[in-house]
């Protein structure tokens, strides 16, 4: 066991290694706290969770400190946890006829009893949108063995002066565009819409479509010699259907392809060379659809793309975006931290970022590291973060691990800061109004 403890420190001290001197000191603190599943114990209670790992009340305290006031950024620990992955060359990127998968999707922290939260997120059990913590992701999909993970690349937060859920589809999408790279192709599920996406400025992408949908050929046709000239392409519907008692039916397939995979025969119809239905005539982005009919499933799955792949690479390629749904799962339901109970502006944002990071760090340690059983009964282990998290839950945090020298408490002078609960109160600060003219200003007051 301590042989995984010192593992699982190592990798968080690489991750938080150039955050500040003292900051970086309580993020390790707060990576453990994560990681070993101590805001499950304490219902989402932060401090409390810090206590529960053994560490003294100052420590604690910086540690709270750093979580919502630290000179550090989501952005920053993300790249230096992809640094790290890379380096140990244990994670393998997934690639479809020269095209890497990078899964976009949304996923909210709810916070019911939030005053004040400017924000909100759709849910389907509820069907309407209750107050929430949006966070979208970006990840490149891969696998360590025969685990399929996703390494998060941004985490694009919802913008509170304008907290719609498009206006934050829309910054996650050119947040998604700006971070792929040349053979990435962004997979988008049915939440996001075509036009959204080239809208953004997308190029390479693979999203699923409606069932309803229906495009427009990019080219007009030929004068019939009778009525008006066509000015629009003729319309495409992929899949019938019934409008006001009337049968819609399918447009005719430009091309079929069936591939079998075990018993099962699957048919894939496609119609090349789209635009939408309302797009001008000339210098409209072009994208293909694809029609997957499975017998193993109840309906079959309408993709959009624009790239040049087979339609069996674009189905894989559409199926690889399950590791995007993986990190939340991970964070919320192994680390406890779909319950909260924080409320500044800044901490609310990032303590969801930092449970993200940590489910893909106790993803990635699972993977890597040899499963441990959870008792006897469990024969035939898998390498699980769920069975990761009970290890680390029987550990305090390991003081006697040689943290990195920069890994430190900083040496500040504080004698003479307020402690306690006056040390966390804000005063307002006296102006020439407010001052008693017999008495000198205190020193922290700036008044001319």
């Amino acid at each position: 066991m301590q042989e995984v403890v010192y593992r699982v420190i190592g990798v968080l001290c690489a991750v938080v290694a150039g955050a500040p001197i003292g900051t970086n000191l309580g993020l390790v603190h707060l990576l453990w706290m994560l990681v070993s599943g101590r805001l499950l114990e304490t219902r989402g209670a932060v401090i409390p969770g810090l206590s529960a790992t053994g560490l003294p009340d100052p420590a604690v305290r910086r540690a709270w400190a750093a979580l919502g006031q630290g000179d550090w950024s989501s952005a920053e620990l993300l790249g230096r946890w992809r640094a790290h992955v890379e380096q140990a060359d244990q994670w393998q990127v997934h690639e479809y006829e020269g095209y890497r998968p990078v899964a976009v999707d949304v996923t909210a922290f709810w916070r019911p009893r939030l005053q004040g939260c400017a924000t909100s997120h759709y849910d389907g059990r509820a069907g309407k949108a209750l107050p929430a913590i949006p966070l979208g992701i970006v990840a490149r999909v891969g696998s360590v063995r025969t685990q399929r993970l996703g390494l998060p690349l941004v985490l694009e937060r919802a913008d509170t002066e304008n907290p719609s859920p498009a206006a934050h589809t829309r910054a996650l999408v050119r947040a998604a565009v700006q971070a792929a790279a040349r053979d990435d192709a962004l997979v988008f599920d049915a939440g996001f819409e075509i036009r959204q996406l080239q809208e953004a400025g997308a190029t390479r992408y693979v999203v699923r479509a409606a069932k309803n949908v229906t495009a427009r050929r990019a080219t007009v046709p030929a004068y019939a010699g009778r009525g008006a000239p066509r000015k629009r392409g003729e319309l495409i519907r992929p899949l019938a259907r019934t409008y006001r008692e009337h049968t819609l039916p399918a447009t005719p397939p430009d091309q079929v392809v069936t591939w079998q995979e075990g018993d099962a025969v699957i048919r894939a119809e496609s119609w090349d060379d789209l635009v939408l239905p309302d797009a001008p005539v000339a210098g409209a982005p072009p994208v293909h659809i694809v029609v997957i009919h499975d017998p193993r499933w109840t309906e079959p799955l309408v993709l959009a793309t624009t790239l040049p792949v087979s339609a069996r690479a674009l189905r894989d390629l559409y199926r690889d975006r399950w590791p995007v749904e993986q990190l939340p799962l991970a964070a919320k339901q192994m680390l406890g931290t779909a319950r909260a109970f924080v409320s500044a502006d800044e901490t609310c944002q990032r303590l969801p970022e930092l449970t993200l990071l940590a489910g893909s760090i106790l993803t990635y340690l699972a993977a890597t590291l040899p499963a441990v059983p959870t008792g006897s009964w469990d024969r035939r282990p898998r390498p699980t973060p769920g069975r990761l998290r009970r290890v680390l839950a029987h550990t305090d945090f390991p003081t006697s691990f040689p943290l990195p020298d920069r890994i430190r408490q900083k040496a500040s002078v504080t004698d003479h800061l307020p402690k306690g609960s006056w040390g966390q109160r804000r005063r307002p600060t006296p102006t020439p109004d407010t001052l008693d003219p017999t008495q000198a200003p205190p020193a922290h007051a700036d008044v001319a």
